[in-house]
């Protein structure tokens, strides 16, 4: 396995840097041998073993892999945590193309555990917006060898139901077709696809004031589902803030909301 993960570091690796702070390493790879679909990695200084897949937001039409990407990885590398930011073709209807970048980015993490000094057992995900929805779909369909052990939403799409969610992540991820299919748009509204024992321990993470994708009909109604299924589940809601913050400080919240994160991170 080592010798695998090497080989794909070889073939892969574009740039290697120095950062400041607790990353000790930062580097991207390609997973796609074009290079439209991306993995920036941070590995911390001093590694507790756990890992972090980010997959930024953006209505599956464009990707904020800034505040809702790369901007995260300072404070996770501060905890230990390497970091792992996977910039995913957009859909355009084929749900299949970003849902296979994102595996196969957990195919290399755990595949390179044991080279980075991760524990192929802890290794997480953590989607803003419709990258929320992607990360509830990596949580809720993909095999075992691929699903993660933990799931962060903040302010997800969870549902695929246009009126109730946000009309342009359900068009794009489902097509103009995929929409007119009842039994598609359930199974990808990612709370009817829960299962008890399976689906990973997730925290979600969302303000009331959220316009742009409810609330109550997204992340509170997977809340609900993993509840109801027995599984662990907690909810961080806020009274402002709205939607898109994602690790920005300038989000009224932010250290409070980083210090239960850091907590609920600690048990993983």
């Amino acid at each position: 396995m080592m010798k695998k993960a090497f080989l794909l570091l070889t073939l892969t690796l574009l740039t290697v840097s120095t950062t400041h702070g607790k990353t000790a390493r930062q580097f991207t790879l390609n997973l796609t041998d074009d290079g439209k679909a991306q993995m920036v990695c941070f590995l911390p200084e001093e590694s507790n073993g756990k890992a972090i897949v980010g997959i930024p937001g953006g209505g599956y039409s464009m990707l904020s892999n800034t505040h809702e990407g790369t901007l995260a990885h300072e404070w996770l590398n501060e905890q230990g945590i390497a970091y792992f930011v996977v910039n995913y073709r957009l859909p355009n209807g084929d749900r299949t193309i970003p849902v296979g970048d994102v595996e196969k980015g957990f195919r290399i993490v755990r595949d390179s555990a044991q080279v980075w000094g991760i524990n192929p057992e802890k290794v997480g995900i953590m989607g803003f917006s419709a990258g929320g929805h992607l990360s509830s779909v990596i949580s809720t369909h993909s095999p075992k060898e691929v699903r993660p052990n933990f799931t962060i939403l903040f302010y997800p799409v969870i549902s695929m139901d246009e009126n109730v969610s946000h009309k342009w992540s359900c068009k794009n991820f489902l097509g103009e077709e995929g929409q007119k299919d009842s039994a598609l748009v359930r199974d990808f509204s990612t709370q009817n696809a829960v299962k008890k024992g399976e689906t990973p321990p997730a925290i979600i993470i969302m303000s009331t004031d959220d316009n742009l994708v409810p609330p109550v009909t997204n992340g509170l109604e997977y809340y609900k589902a993993m509840k109801e299924a027995g599984n662990e589940c907690a909810m961080m809601i806020y009274p402002n803030g709205g939607h898109g913050y994602g690790f920005g400080n300038w989000f009224k919240y932010h250290d409070e909301m980083l210090a239960t994160l850091g907590k609920w991170l600690d048990a993983r």
